[in-house]
This record gives C-alpha cells, sequence and structure tokens, in this order.
C-alpha cells in the first residue's frame, strides 16, 4: 500500500482513474468521446451545476468523509464514509460510487454501496441498492425527497452518515418492532462491518488505497479493543467509544453464543491484515483466548474468577 497519513490525504480531489468505478462498467462510452465518457454530460446547465457541486464538497465537507471526482469522467463521483463513534460502524470505512444523471439536477444521482455482498443496514442492500427518500428510492414527503433547487450530494453523503449509518439501525427497518431488538442487530452489524474492513484491505477501492491503509493503522487498536469489549460483554454493542472499561467489575451484558463465535472468528483475521499493513497492536492478542481482563476463559482461574463474580452480582 501507498504509505499516506490520513492527515495528508485530502478530502476533496480530482483523479483520472475511474476503472472500477461501478457506474463507469454500467454505463456504455459515448462515440463522440476519446476517453470512455468523456462527454456523458452534454447539457451545459448540468455540467454548470456539477461543477457548483464540486466546489461545495470541497469547502465543506466535514472531516470524517472524502471524496474523489474523475478528470475524464464528471458524471461519475467517489464518497469514503468513516463510520462514526458510538454506532456498530465505528471506524469503519464505507465506499458509494455516485452518478450524476444528463438530466442532474432534475433527478437525483444514482448511488451505488460498495457492499462486498453483505446487507449491514437496513437501507443499504448487499446488492449494493441504497435506499433514501432524498433518492427517491424510498418514500418522503417535501424536503425528505429529492428537491431540484435545493438538494445537494453534500446533503445526500451527511444523509447517508446521519440517518443510515447511525447508531440503531435496527430501527430503519419499516414496521413495527419489540424495542429489545436493536441490541441483537448491533452486533450482526458489527461483524459484518468487520467483514467489511477486511475486504477493503484485500481489495481498496482506486485512489483510496494508500487512505485505507493509513486509516486502519491508526485505528487498528480501537478496532480491536472494541471486538474485546463486545465479545466479553464489558460494553453494549455499538456504543464502544474507545475507552471501554474492560476490566470493570460492573455487571456483564448479554453476549449471545452466535456473536461471541463470529468474534472468536473475526478477531485473529483483522489483527493479521492491521499487523501486514504496520498497525500498532502493543499489548493486544492475536486471539480472544481470555475473557477481556487477561484471565484464562477456561481452566481452574477462570472458572473461580466466573463463581465468585456470579456470587457478587
Amino acid at each position: 500500500h501507498e504509505q499516506v497519513g490520513v492527515n495528508k490525504f485530502k478530502q476533496f480531489d480530482c483523479v483520472v482513474d475511474y476503472s472500477d468505478h461501478y457506474y463507469y462498467h454500467q454505463s456504455k462510452p459515448n462515440p463522440k468521446s476519446n476517453s470512455h465518457g468523456t462527454m456523458m454530460i452534454n447539457n451545459r446547465n448540468t455540467m454548470k451545476r456539477i461543477m457548483k457541486e464540486w466546489e461545495i464538497l470541497e469547502k465543506n465537507l466535514p472531516a470524517s468523509i472524502f471524496v474523489r471526482v474523475y478528470e475524464g469522467r464528471i458524471d461519475l463521483l467517489r464518497a469514503a464514509i468513516i463510520g462514526a463513534s458510538k454506532t456498530p460502524y465505528h471506524n469503519g470505512l464505507f465506499f458509494f460510487d455516485l452518478q450524476f444523471p444528463s438530466d442532474y439536477p432534475n433527478n437525483p444521482p444514482k448511488v451505488y454501496y460498495r457492499s462486498f455482498g453483505l446487507r449491514l443496514n437496513p437501507n443499504l442492500y448487499n446488492s449494493g441498492y441504497v435506499c433514501l427518500s432524498l433518492l427517491n428510492t424510498w418514500g418522503g414527503k417535501g424536503t425528505e425527497r429529492w428537491c431540484p433547487d435545493k438538494s445537494t450530494i453534500l446533503q445526500v453523503l451527511l444523509s447517508l452518515q446521519g440517518l443510515v449509518l447511525n447508531e440503531k439501525p435496527y430501527y430503519n427497518e419499516p414496521g413495527i418492532k419489540p424495542a429489545w431488538s436493536w441490541e441483537s442487530y448491533n452486533a450482526d452489524v458489527f461483524a459484518l462491518s468487520c467483514k467489511t474492513m477486511l475486504y477493503l484491505m484485500k481489495k481498496p477501492a482506486r485512489n483510496f488505497e494508500g487512505f485505507i491503509a493509513a486509516h486502519f493503522r491508526d485505528h487498528a487498536s480501537v478496532i480491536l479493543k472494541a471486538c474485546v469489549a463486545y465479545r466479553n460483554g464489558r460494553v453494549r454493542i455499538g456504543l464502544f467509544d474507545g475507552d471501554a472499561p474492560v476490566g470493570s467489575k460492573k455487571k456483564k451484558v448479554n453476549v449471545s453464543k452466535k456473536f461471541k463465535d463470529s468474534m472468536n472468528e473475526l478477531y485473529p483475521e483483522l489483527y493479521k491484515a492491521f499487523n501486514r499493513i504496520g498497525a500498532s497492536l502493543k499489548n493486544l492478542p492475536e486471539k480472544l483466548e481470555d475473557d477481556g481482563d487477561g484471565k484464562p476463559a477456561n481452566g481452574i482461574i477462570g472458572k473461580l474468577k466466573r463463581f465468585w463474580e456470579a456470587m457478587t452480582a
């Protein structure tokens, strides 16, 4: 991987290579173009509006969103969103490929989520389909839906980050749901987010290779600590903020065997992947073989510890 620090990676930039962009492969090259569809947008007003969108993004992107546009295809755009803290997406990276329609902004952009076949949110299908009122792909009223005069790409990206990748994505599911189910849903989401990290490190999005490696080098320790804290029931899944009391004597959160098994499997894979890209993993175990405070999970010490914890609970 290209060795670049996250702080040196521009939040907004114009690049050349769009060969792995989803909508490049979905759209046919324009025969009038010399570079596979440079002139996909022929409407002058649309081109002017896209240039305005670029300007808005360059000046107003929050620190957790990164965008690349393309010199040869102004109708294409790629965005990376960092999962927010206190959510099951914390420190994950989520990539979206966008395409401006030829009559933009009369119609909203097309948006494809790079899912790797995983569905970690009710609004993000494993096929890459994105369900969002602002994109007119879900019901909505008034300003919830795309408005040609007011809606922007920045608004789309902020909605994906704040409304979709939120702390309790279970409630994005339509219909009535029991209040307790968000926790089990978060468990599945966190495991899928970890799998997404592994896929991204194996097959990084083009023009983001160095950024992906640098991001996970910087956050590997916190991600692995979250795996330990969640797996051992020290904090509710999705609420870890990097400073959970792993050695706390507070009553543990109930964790399903399914989730424990998934962490037992994913943790060592993450450890190896983070180690390969040069992350600092000091004092972190290579495998989840303990109960969260360094004591063996099995054997006489572990049994005695669990006995006294049960007696004093």
